[in-house]
C-alpha cells in the first residue's frame, strides 16, 4: 500500500464557497477506481506550520498509482484545486519494503510532470509548495 498525504492550506481571500468547491473535486479524485481508501478535511497538526487541510489518499500498488496518477478525473480536477493553495507539502509512506520504491514513485511523478508540463507550472505556482518538479 502506497499512502500519499497532502497537507495544504488556502491562499488569502479564497472564499468559502470555492473551498467548498475545491474539497469536493479533491474528494472526487480520491473517491477514483485506484484508490483504496481516503480523506480530506481539516488538517490536525500544529497550526503554526501554517496547514488548515489535508488529503489522504491510500493506492495498493505501483500499478493503480500509475492508474491514478492519469485518471482522467485526477487530471481534470489539479487545475481546479493546485491554484487555491497557499501552502503545500507531502508525505508519501508504505508497507512495500522495495529500497526502490520512493524512486520509482518519483520518476512516475517526473513523468507525469513532463507529459503535462501545465500541471508542473501549477504546482511550482504555489507561493509555499514543497512538491518536486524537476530531478
Amino acid at each position: 500500500m502506497i499512502v500519499n498525504i497532502l497537507r495544504f492550506s488556502f491562499r488569502d481571500g479564497t472564499t468559502e464557497e470555492k473551498k467548498a468547491e475545491v474539497l469536493a473535486a479533491m474528494r472526487r479524485t480520491a473517491a477514483v477506481e485506484s484508490v483504496s481508501f481516503s480523506t480530506v478535511g481539516q488538517d490536525l497538526g500544529d497550526p503554526a506550520e501554517g496547514y488548515t487541510h489535508a488529503y489522504c489518499a491510500a493506492i495498493e500498488d505501483l500499478a493503480a498509482l500509475e492508474r491514478y496518477l492519469y485518471d482522467q478525473v485526477h487530471l481534470d480536477g489539479d487545475s481546479g484545486i493546485l491554484p487555491y493553495f497557499a501552502r503545500l507539502s507531502a508525505v508519501r509512506l508504505s508497507d512495500d519494503t522495495d529500497p526502490e520504491l520512493n524512486e520509482k514513485i518519483m520518476t512516475m511523478h517526473l513523468k507525469k510532470v513532463a507529459t503535462y508540463p501545465e500541471w508542473g507550472r501549477l504546482l511550482e505556482a504555489i507561493p509555499n509548495g514543497q512538491i518536486s518538479t524537476s530531478a
